[in-house]
């Protein structure tokens, strides 16, 4: 067999086996064969995966869902694929889809840079969302933040022409790298002077609404590819 470098580097995530409740995985036996796409070493056909043409947008990490839904039923003339790893989000996620009848969203259940490398066609999306990812807010920890210069380039270079790049997060000190990152990147140029208004389709999260009663701040980062 040959090497693969992808199956041999440093995780931007720790994997959390979690604990399922019962409508989660009734979820996952009966909507996943419908809405998860299995990974695959190859490139994925949207057309075929969505039963349409349209722009798709991917998000990586959505955690329980419940943001990736809200845009996803707020834009029903695009398609949207979220990549995360934890199953209990899956879960959550299908749920979710059941119930609110959400027909343009797709999971898969995988690393998002395997994903990003093997399934996802260059100058293809039309967006790409990482809403809150893993701070990692100890400094021996900062070299296993997602964004980095290599997958930023890598995202940029899955992006259409006038496709973006939105991230967002509540640390402040992650906020600060995510602008020198994006900014450096030759591929993207910046929305805004700094960072963004917050988008009018991304909700604030539970946990968003609690930080701010507490004083904390939100970092919104909108790029768009040149």
């Amino acid at each position: 067999m040959l090497y693969d470098p992808t199956e041999h580097r440093i995780r931007s995530f720790v994997t959390r086996a979690g604990r399922l409740s019962i409508a989660q995985a009734r979820a996952l036996e009966e909507l996943g064969p419908k809405f998860l796409i299995e990974y695959a070493k190859a490139p994925l056909d949207f057309e075929q995966a969505f039963g349409r043409k349209a722009p798709v947008i991917l998000e990586i990490g959505f955690g329980m869902g419940d943001t990736t839904s809200h845009i996803a039923r707020s834009m029903p003339d695009k398609d949207f694929i979220g990549v995360e790893v934890h199953t209990p989000g899956v879960g959550s996620l299908l749920k979710q889809i059941g119930e609110q009848g959400v027909t343009n969203l797709r999971l898969i259940q995988h690393d998002a840079v395997e994903v990003l490398n093997q399934m996802i066609p260059d100058a293809s999306l039309a967006g790409v969302h990482v809403f809150f990812p893993d701070p990692w807010h100890k400094a021996r920890h900062n070299k296993r933040r997602l964004l980095q210069p290599p997958l930023v380039k890598l995202l940029a270079e899955k992006l259409a022409p006038g496709g973006y790049l939105h991230c967002a997060t509540d640390w402040e000190d992650y906020a600060v790298q995510m602008l020198d990152v994006l900014g450096a990147e030759p591929l993207l140029q910046n929305s805004a002077e700094g960072y963004a208004p917050q988008p009018a389709y991304r909700p604030l999260t539970k946990f968003e609404n609690r930080g701010i009663k507490l004083g904390h701040g939100v970092w919104d980062l909108v790029f768009a590819k040149k």
